[in-house]
Parts: structure tokens; C-alpha cells; sequence
């Protein structure tokens, strides 16, 4: 008896096995592709049903909230890690972090980026982002792929790259070829290629950023190369650290967090927060200064003053003497 029992009991308890299933995969959503907007690309955020990947990492940290996928906050589409962050930064894929207005369709974002790429950057870069030799020399152009978008982004968004002179020892930052959102199409194609982190940087409000914190983190970290009013200085075989006094906030993250050049990489030992107080004082205090005392002199400290002090003060003191002398 007991065994027919079982034998009835296993077609509703099947039937009940698919029809939870099948309301599982309806709530927790089980759309394929990309949407054309930001909002529904959220919306459908994936909680568990499908398997959860997270890109590998340029540049990996142990410590939590420091520019990697070890975040409070992730956020998961189909299974694809599209942000994480925390309230100080939130990093996000490309197609996110686009500026509005003026943001190009997810669907073309991609398609784009290839073909601005080949375009800008398939001379030096090769077709498939893997880097060409020059003159048997590895790594003269390199490898694009596994970078992450942040590094990407900074390049390009910087007027960097393209680099108007490829054999220069280290390339100038001029005024950017492509517009922002194309330059995350192009950081959205490489990245489609070999997905990694660090996704692009959004830095929120500095208004509530405590600023002397960020003096005294840029002090101990950045104003070795930077100088401490942030107007760069030359380094070693003609190379430098750049002026600091119109950048904005994305691009300081974003060197903050994938070491440019001569720049050393910020991760495991800088949280969010420290980033997002450095980038406040940046922003702020470097590229908006009080001057108390009256004129900044392009805050190159003595230097300056000591040439005006030597222009000024002797030429005027020399000419009350002559002054002098002659009413004698």
C-alpha cells in the first residue's frame, strides 16, 4: 500500500517541481541581449537564477571596495557583472557609464567601438587588440585585451591616444580625437573581446568628501611627481608627471587605479573612499584655488616668487636709487 502511495505521489510532485521552476526563471528574468537603455538594462537584474561570472582582473586587490569586483555592491544582468562600488565609486561597464545626453544605443556601442578602433587604433594596436612588434621589439604597441575599460578609457578620453608621435618616450595629453561616448565604445569593443576589470570609475558627489583627508593622501602618495599644488614636474629620461589642473573626476580615478606611464597602480593600498577624498581635493583645491594671499603665480611656490621678488623688488629698488642719485 505504501508503495502505490509513492507511485501517486510522484506526477504532483513533478508537476509542482517544473511549475516552481518555471516561476523562478519568469520573476527572476530570463532576457537575452542587451536593451537600448540603461533603465531596463537595470531592470533586469539577474539575482541567482543563471550563473553568475565576474571578469578576471587587470589588477587584483584583496581588499574590499578598492577598485576591483570585491565590492559591497554588485550588480549582475544575465549573469554579467555590469557594476560594483559602493556610495564613494561605482564602477560600471561601458555601456553604463555613458554620458547623457548624447549616449549611443547599447546594441551600437559595441559595433562602433570596432570600427573607431580600426579606425584609430588597429595601426599600432593590431586588428585584434593583441598588440604588434616594432622591429622585433614585443610589446612596442601592446596588447590591448584584459586591460579593462578604465584603463581604455583613460587613454583615449585623454586626447592620448591616438598618440600624434607612437615612438614618443611618453605620449602628450592633448585635446581628445573622440567624444566620450566613443571613447567608451572603444573601451566597450576591446573589453567584449577579453572581459576584465576595472570598470569605468563614477565618483559621486564630492561635496561631502572630506577634503583634508584627500590633502593629506595626495600629499603622502601624489605630490612627490604631481608637486603639491598638482602643477606636475619632470621625472627622469624625458619623462614627466603632468599638470593635474584640468582633469575631471573620471580621469583622476581612473589614474588613480590603473597607473598610466610612470604612475605607480593605486588598488590594495587606497579604498574608495581615500580615492573619492583624493579626487575631491584634486578637483577642488588643485583646480580651484583660494589665493589668499593674492596672486597664485601659477602656484609654482618659490620659484615663482622668488623671480617675481627679483624682477619686482631689485628693478624697483635699483630705480629709486638711480632716482635717488640723480636728485643728488
Amino acid at each position: 500500500m505504501h508503495m502505490s502511495l509513492s507511485r501517486r505521489l510522484v506526477l504532483p510532485v513533478m508537476v509542482l517541481v517544473l511549475v516552481a521552476l518555471s516561476m523562478m526563471v519568469f520573476f527572476t528574468g530570463g532576457s537575452s541581449g542587451a536593451s537600448d537603455t540603461s533603465t531596463e538594462l537595470i531592470a533586469s537584474t539577474v539575482t541567482g537564477a543563471q550563473a553568475q561570472t565576474t571578469p578576471q582582473a587587470a589588477y587584483q586587490t584583496g581588499r574590499a571596495n578598492s577598485g576591483t569586483a570585491n565590492s559591497t555592491n554588485t550588480t549582475y544582468v544575465n549573469g554579467r557583472l555590469v557594476s560594483y562600488g559602493n556610495s564613494d565609486i561605482t564602477y560600471k561597464v561601458p555601456e553604463l557609464a555613458q554620458v547623457r545626453p548624447g549616449a549611443i544605443p547599447l546594441k551600437a556601442l559595441v559595433p562602433l567601438g570596432e570600427s573607431l578602433y580600426m579606425q584609430n587604433c588597429a595601426s599600432c594596436h593590431g586588428n585584434s587588440a593583441d598588440g604588434v612588434p616594432d622591429a622585433g621589439t614585443p610589446g612596442a604597441y601592446p596588447n590591448l585585451r584584459g586591460l579593462g575599460p578604465a584603463t581604455i578609457d583613460f587613454w583615449i578620453a585623454s586626447g592620448r591616444m591616438p598618440a600624434s608621435n607612437p615612438r614618443d618616450v611618453q605620449a602628450i595629453r592633448k585635446p581628445a580625437r573622440l567624444k566620450p561616448n566613443e571613447a567608451l565604445a572603444v573601451a566597450a569593443w576591446i573589453n567584449s573581446l577579453s572581459p576584465a576589470t576595472p570598470y569605468i570609475p563614477v565618483v559621486h558627489s564630492t561635496a561631502t568628501a572630506d577634503v583634508s583627508d584627500g590633502f593629506s593622501l595626495f600629499s603622502l602618495n601624489c605630490a612627490a611627481c604631481h608637486t603639491v599644488t598638482g602643477g606636475g614636474d619632470a621625472l627622469a629620461r624625458n619623462t614627466y608627471a603632468p599638470s593635474l589642473r584640468n582633469i575631471p573626476s573620471t580621469q583622476v580615478a581612473e589614474a588613480i587605479r590603473t597607473g598610466p606611464g610612470n604612475m605607480p597602480r593605486f588598488t590594495g593600498n587606497l579604498s574608495d573612499r581615500q580615492v573619492r577624498n583624493i579626487v575631491a581635493y584634486v578637483t577642488g583645491s588643485i583646480q580651484h584655488p583660494d589665493n589668499p594671499g593674492g596672486f597664485g603665480l601659477g602656484g609654482l611656490g618659490p620659484v615663482a616668487e622668488g623671480f617675481v621678488g627679483l624682477a619686482l623688488g631689485v628693478g624697483i629698488l635699483a630705480l629709486i636709487a638711480f632716482w635717488i642719485g640723480d636728485r643728488s
